[in-house]
């Protein structure tokens, strides 16, 4: 068996942190030596020796840790609306691009209309070369594209956690800068027409040009807009109704959508970490057909449950062991009996602090199948489980073996008191492997030396010991 560490708070000092677990200890000595653990004196002492033996030793990390999925994705409304039509059923299990249900937003139709009517002007405009109402054609583009681009600031300010609100309400800025720079060339055109530069035509041409990209820029926004507003698929998975189990919030795929796109926006959901919390529990946050919704309002969550992993955290003084290929053990809070295997995928480079104030860092593993005792295989667990990894951290075969109650510090050393020719001896060792109830000793004692178990804060250097 391998010894249970802390991941927090701390690992205590030497001398605390090999604590006796006298009966195992001894158990153990006696069934791998052969030799039995005596007491000094013939009688009830306060003092207990063992022989050192030889026999394999395990060194376990455990760690507190979470089931999770490989990916999740929520779709939101990119608009106010009512849930015109539902194409799914929670539960039921989707493919990439498949519709799932579709937003009524007479307003985002209306954007779009007034935006497509915006473009077509601008484009007689410039086949006629110029004429007509020059200023306040590009009045009526302005309005259009500020009342898109509100909608999409108004959707990203629903989002609580402050950095993805804040990566996309950047690309809104951005896209909106863009329009204000062609808007001001547009200006600076009208201005030159109206000053009766010598050059007209030239004027009214890089007139139309800005005119024409105003316009159709904030043609493309209102056409996304009503494009989100068919929800997709955008992974395969599971349906769930609403948002995560979190709660909600505007998840980044609805804005990527609303903001022209991934590949265009250059947005990374997963990259922009979970969505924040919404409604309070006891709040059933489906939304039924014909209910209203608003923008950003969390509709359905897709959960790509095809490969589980795990993210533990393990304590900064055993994270050093932590190894990419490592193997693991898993036990489940809700799942009873049962053990799975995991294997370590990664190790984070930042740490995280924990409730009490530990230092830890997030080890992620992939999760495999699990087993009763009876070899029955286990039910597979949902994200969110609570689980205790057992990272099986280091091993040793054949090794030089004392209980962990034998080992304790002094003056800064690791040490044990070693009987030679019947009298204490205090022998300074060095530990290897060290599991929950034996440590290796690497040197400082040999196979079949007797050494304290329990007592050792009674016992002097030179001391009689039977």
């Amino acid at each position: 068996m391998g010894r249970v560490r802390r991941t927090d708070p701390p690992r205590l000092p030497a001398a605390t942190r090999f604590r006796p677990r006298l009966l195992t200890a001894l158990l153990a000595v006696v069934v791998l030596t052969g030799t039995t653990a005596a007491s000094c004196g013939g009688e009830e002492s306060p003092v207990a020796l063992a022989a050192a033996g030889r026999t394999a030793v395990a060194e376990v990390i455990d760690a507190p840790a979470t089931v999770t999925a490989r990916a999740a994705a929520t779709l939101t409304a990119a608009a106010d609306g009512t849930l015109a039509s539902l194409r799914v059923q929670p539960g039921q299990r989707v493919r990439r691009g498949q519709v799932l249900a579709v937003i009524d937003s007479p307003q985002a139709e209306e954007r779009l209309r007034q935006a497509r009517d915006a473009l077509a002007a601008a484009r007689r405009a410039g086949r006629g070369g110029g004429g007509g109402d020059l200023t306040g054609g590009l009045r009526g583009t302005d309005r259009a594209a500020d009342e898109t681009y509100a909608a999409a600031r108004a959707a990203a300010a629903k989002i609580s956690d402050p950095e993805l609100r804040e990566a996309l309400l950047l690309q809104v800025r951005d896209a909106q800068q863009r329009y204000e720079t062609a808007a001001r060339a547009a200006d600076r055109a009208v201005r030159a027409v109206q000053r009766g530069v010598s050059n007209l035509n030239a004027a009214v041409g890089a007139l139309a040009t800005a005119q024409r990209l105003q316009a159709q820029q904030a043609y493309d926004l209102a056409k996304a807009t009503v494009d989100a507003l068919t929800l997709r698929a955008p992974i395969n998975g599971v349906v769930q109704a609403g948002g995560t189990t979190t709660g909600g919030g505007v998840a980044p795929d609805a804005l990527a959508g609303l903001l022209g796109g991934g590949a265009a926006t250059g947005l990374n959901p997963s990259a922009l970490g979970p969505v924040p919390a919404g409604p309070p529990p006891g709040v059933d946050v489906a939304v039924p057909v014909g209910g209203l919704v608003t923008a950003g309002t969390p509709v359905l969550t897709i959960v790509d449950t095809g490969q589980l992993g795990l993210l533990a955290e393990v304590d900064e003084t055993d994270v050093l062991l932590v190894k990419a290929g490592l193997a693991a053990t898993v036990e489940l809070d809700a799942v009873p009996g049962a053990t799975y295997e995991a294997t370590v995928r990664s190790v984070d480079v930042l740490p995280t602090t924990s409730a009490r104030g530990g230092v830890g860092y997030r080890v992620r593993l992939v999760l495999g199948a699990g087993r009763f005792g009876e070899g029955e295989p286990a039910p597979a667990p949902r994200p969110g489980m609570n689980a205790v990894v057992r990272l099986q951290a280091r091993e040793a075969t054949d090794a030089v073996t004392v209980p962990a109650s034998a080992v304790f510090s002094a003056d800064g050393r690791d040490v044990v008191w070693v009987v030679r020719e019947g009298r204490a001896e205090r022998a300074a060792v060095t530990v290897g492997v060290q599991g929950q109830d034996l440590v290796q000793i690497v040197s400082g004692v040999q196979a079949g030396d007797r050494v304290v178990v329990r007592g050792a804060d009674q016992v002097r250097d030179g001391q009689e010991l039977g």
